[in-house]
């Protein structure tokens, strides 16, 4: 397979392309009460406020994934295997917010979502090993890599421990869910002088 900028555009445009899917999907999830009024909008409010933690979360994992891929030197097997784990568990987005949405007082739909953005968290840590992997002469390119790996790591932790959580209190996981995007809602920090876009 030949590499080059080129092949790390079409990685990019394939992933833009299904992460848009995935935001298509959750939207077209979404139903509007069929009755006018306060007390019926009320009651489709969580799956509204499920959709828009969602959104939140994708909208953080695109464009920090947009600024890995524009790091990566050399589009190998395992990287292409690597993306394509985290897109897997990004494509389970949809049905576990919809599932949640309609079972926010449901300790197993709560941990299910746990599940899977934990997952998405780990996939996370997989990709950039890659990336640590083409930088391992520049130190401080791998200590940049590995420095924003602890934080995939702690982040997927977290949604780990909101999985039993969730049977003890959903409320405990509801925190945790609102706190990781709050820590991702920057883009990571580049280095200048490694010649990251």
């Amino acid at each position: 397979m030949p590499h080059g900028e080129m092949t790390t555009g079409r990685l990019e445009a394939f992933s833009d392309g299904v992460i848009a899917i995935i935001v298509t999907i959750m939207v077209l999830e979404l139903r509007a009460p069929s009755q006018p009024s306060w007390p019926a909008l009320l009651k489709v409010a969580p799956v509204f406020l499920s959709y828009g933690l969602s959104f939140l979360v994708v909208a953080i994992m695109w464009v920090n994934h947009h600024h890995l891929i524009h790091a990566v030197h050399e589009v190998t097997a395992r990287l292409l295997w690597s993306n394509l784990n985290l897109l897997f568990w990004m494509s389970l987005v949809p049905f576990v917010t919809d599932f949640l949405g309609k079972n926010y007082h449901q300790p197993m739909a709560v941990a299910l979502y746990g599940l899977d953005l934990a997952m998405c968290g780990s996939a996370f840590y997989i990709l950039r090993t890659e990336l640590v992997r083409q930088d391992g002469r520049d130190g401080n390119l791998r200590d940049y890599h590995a420095g924003v790996q602890r934080k995939n790591a702690f982040s997927a932790g977290l949604y780990f421990l909101s999985i039993p959580l969730a049977y003890v209190s959903v409320y405990a996981s509801f925190f945790i869910f609102a706190l990781i995007p709050a820590m991702y809602f920057l883009p990571e920090k580049k280095l200048a002088a490694s010649g990251q876009e």
